[in-house]
């Protein structure tokens, strides 16, 4: 694991499971769903008070000098060293010096940080929450506890100790517990670093030798950025192949407690918070007109989109001024709707990396909105690959899922082509499971899967007795002609009737026949070949209604992977039968005996 890449000492887990203990004080006061209200506002308040803390006194001397100032923010910027400040005197750990004064002096220790912290605590709703800490009276008072609780040694959380990337993980671990509580979508937030590095491996792995001689300016978005942490991560990618990276980053996300998370998270670490943005990604697009580098996101999967159903119907009309043209997919579940977005945003070198359950691989009829979704894609040539992961990933959701790799600039060997990776079996069991987390996809495993894309050949891999299998094939492989075959309606002498001199078709008989693309084949011939080998021998008077031919696309990822396994055989079966009737009789002789002896 590189340098960038690697945890520093302090535990995730342990350390978020520590600040959740706050619901120990807080309990009877807020129910289990609303102890979030609570710890996140106060976990992101205390970070920024213990990264401010260096430079504190600092702050406070420039702020008497510039007070009076008409415009100050940019001397007290400088003096705190960050994107922000705080003026008010006080801190976590003075605020508790005077308790019965506590609620006014926290509510100025928050009014005291810069405009731009105050937008953020706005997401949160935070003064209502104050009010119920503090309660109608002193017996009723938790803020001071929870205060309290924030200052024990072992909840420091300054930038010196903690790196923004692991402050990141606590505050997704707190959002787990928190949407747990809520019984929230699977996914809906978060998405462990395994998965992230291998999808930012993946991004970069053909391009990681220009990349380092040229130097790295890039643009990186996500679109449902929950808090930011993919994003932070392919910045540290790209500054591992280039230090002198420029990276610009871009965030979209509709959940107001991880946006808040996400944008302070930005200007804690001195980027452009701007470009974090809040609203609904497929109803109220913050970045129109705008395009990408790279793209890396993990969309909520079979989540429905009725609320967003009026702005993607109007957008749909639009045609390719809008982002939705080739389709839509079924109201129930969204996911493919996030994958057009990114296609949209993608500029002409772009690439995406995109996470999806197993649905937009194949739901959807023929020139349903799925199929021609899908369709768009891959006759634009834009699928580089589709790797299956191992299940039991996710901290959610024990589901299959797969990266889609999705590029705007195929290389000349990918050109007309769709790798399939099936990484399922590549993975490191867990000694401990997070949620339904219970195997990581290692550096070593990473490794292999990134080789295996990057190699681009019909090849398996194997690590450790684990094995990573690439296929690859043409983008007409996953195209087919729904054809509609036609019986016709027979009279008792066993002949065709006929109406207006043509067949009648008998409806009951009606067929359908999925009949495969084939590369440099004209499509009536394709299918009138097909019929003749596949329908006439066995219905030698029916016919295709071709008024009603339509053409589908789906990736069958299982099919193509499946591997056959003899049944047992029968004798065999036979002994564990008979082996398995002996020892039960065994046991019932034990059991039911009578002062040792047998019972026949």
């Amino acid at each position: 694991m590189t340098a960038l890449h690697k945890q520093t000492d302090i535990n995730i887990s342990e350390k978020a499971n520590m600040i959740w203990g706050v619901a120990d004080i807080i309990r009877g006061t807020f129910k289990p769903h609303e102890y979030g209200k609570v710890i996140l506002p106060m976990t992101l308040l205390k970070r920024l008070n213990d990264t401010l803390e260096p430079t504190k006194e600092a702050v406070m001397k420039k702020y008497e000098e510039v007070k009076n100032f008409e415009v100050r923010d940019g001397f007290l910027k400088k003096a705190a060293g960050y994107e922000f400040y705080n003026t008010s005197p006080f801190t976590f750990s003075n605020l508790l010096n005077e308790p019965e004064h506590i609620e006014d002096n926290f509510k100025s220790f928050i009014a005291g940080f810069s405009d731009n912290i105050l937008d953020i605590m706005k997401n949160f709703k935070f003064e209502n929450t104050i009010a119920d800490l503090v309660g109608n009276s002193k017996e009723d008072d938790k803020l001071f506890y929870v205060i309290q609780e924030f200052n024990k040694s072992n909840a420091y959380m300054g930038a010196d100790l903690i790196t923004t990337t692991d402050m990141g993980y606590i505050f997704e671990e707190l959002v787990r517990k928190f949407s747990e509580s809520y019984n929230e979508e699977a996914g809906a937030h978060f998405t462990a670093r395994d998965i992230i590095y291998t999808m930012t491996d993946l991004l970069v792995a053909e391009e990681r030798n220009m990349l380092q001689e040229e130097g790295v300016v890039k643009t990186v978005y996500d679109m449902t950025m929950g808090t930011s942490q993919m994003l932070t991560a392919m910045e540290e990618r790209l500054k591992e192949l280039d230090s002198e990276a420029e990276v610009t980053l871009f965030g979209q996300e509709f959940n107001p407690e991880t946006y808040a998370i996400a944008k302070a998270d930005m200007i804690i670490r001195g980027g452009n918070s701007s470009n974090m943005r809040f609203g609904d990604t497929l109803s109220n697009d913050q970045f129109s007109g705008y395009t990408f580098d790279y793209i890396i996101s993990n969309p909520p999967f079979g989540v429905d989109w009725k609320a967003q159903k009026n702005g993607v119907e109007s957008e749909n009309k639009l045609g390719e001024k809008g982002r939705f043209s080739p389709g839509l997919p079924k109201i129930s579940d969204g996911q493919m709707l996030f994958t057009l977005n990114g296609a949209k945003k993608l500029n002409d070198t772009g690439k995406m990396a995109i996470i999806h359950n197993g649905s937009p691989l194949f739901s959807g009829d023929a020139e349903s909105g799925p199929s021609e979704i899908r369709r768009y894609f891959i006759e634009n040539d834009w699928i580089e690959a589709i790797v299956q992961l191992p299940s039991d990933l996710f901290y959610n959701t024990g589901i299959t899922t797969y990266i889609w790799i999705l590029s705007k600039n195929k290389s000349s060997k990918r050109a007309g082509q769709i790798q399939l990776i099936d990484a399922s079996n590549m993975y490191e069991k867990r000694r401990k499971s997070l949620g339904f987390k219970r195997v990581d996809l290692s550096e070593e495993c990473r490794k292999v899967i990134v080789a295996a894309y990057g190699e681009f050949q019909n090849k398996t891999y194997e690590h450790e007795g684990k094995t990573v299998e690439s296929k690859v094939f043409k983008n007409e492989d996953f195209g087919y002609y729904k054809i509609t075959v036609e019986t016709p309606v027979y009279d008792e002498d066993g002949k065709i009737q006929k109406k207006s001199g043509k067949k009648s078709a008998d409806t009951s008989k009606r067929d359908t026949e999925s009949v495969p693309m084939i590369f440099g084949r004209e499509k009536d011939e394709v299918i009138e070949e097909y019929f003749k080998k596949e329908v006439i021998p066995y219905n030698p008077d029916a016919w295709i209604d071709k008024n009603k031919t339509k053409i589908g696309y789906e990736i069958p990822f299982t099919r193509y992977f499946y591997k056959y396994e003899a049944p047992e055989k029968a004798d065999r079966v036979a002994e564990r039968i008979v082996a398995m009737e002996t020892d039960l009789m065994s046991s019932l002789r034990a059991l039911f005996s009578k002062d040792g002896e047998s019972v026949e």
